[in-house]
């Protein structure tokens, strides 16, 4: 199983998106500054998961979440949900 998975910045509010198979080590790799592009961003909390069947599907899905569209999904999603 492959999970996308979003992130939020404790420190600037700003997300995070990415897709891995092990959420509970990517996000330890994450909050200890193994990962280049959130170091700076620490602490980070996992506000959002989903699951894949697939790495390609996972990428695929991961993709969308950055694109224009997918980043306003996931800001109506948390609206409703009341994450943000």
């Amino acid at each position: 199983m492959n999970y996308v998975y979003v992130l939020k910045s404790i420190k600037d509010n700003k997300l995070y998106i990415g897709s891995t198979s092990d959420i509970a080590k990517r996000i330890k790799s994450h909050n200890s500054g193994k990962v280049r592009s959130t170091k700076s961003r620490r602490p980070l909390e996992l506000v959002y998961t989903e699951s894949c069947n697939s790495v390609t599907a996972s990428r695929k899905r991961e993709n969308f979440l950055k694109s224009g569209q997918g980043r306003k999904w996931l800001k109506e999603f948390f609206r409703d949900n009341i994450i943000m």
